[in-house]
């Protein structure tokens, strides 16, 4: 009786740390995304303020 609570209890925890361990991917992969955007538009921005101010340059 003592080892299969133990086993449930691992099991348990193993649940939660892997629940919690998804949890932070996900946040993680959001953040990543919007980093992944701004750095698109600070350089389409950038490409954009560098042409205007050498129009015969391309």
């Amino acid at each position: 009786m003592r080892a299969l609570l133990w086993v449930v209890g691992v099991v348990a925890g193993a649940l939660v740390l892997l629940g919690l361990l998804l949890e932070a991917v996900r946040w993680l992969v959001i953040i990543g995304l919007i980093a992944l955007a701004a750095v698109i538009v600070l350089a389409f921005v950038k490409g954009r303020q560098s042409a205007h101010n050498y129009p015969n340059r391309r």
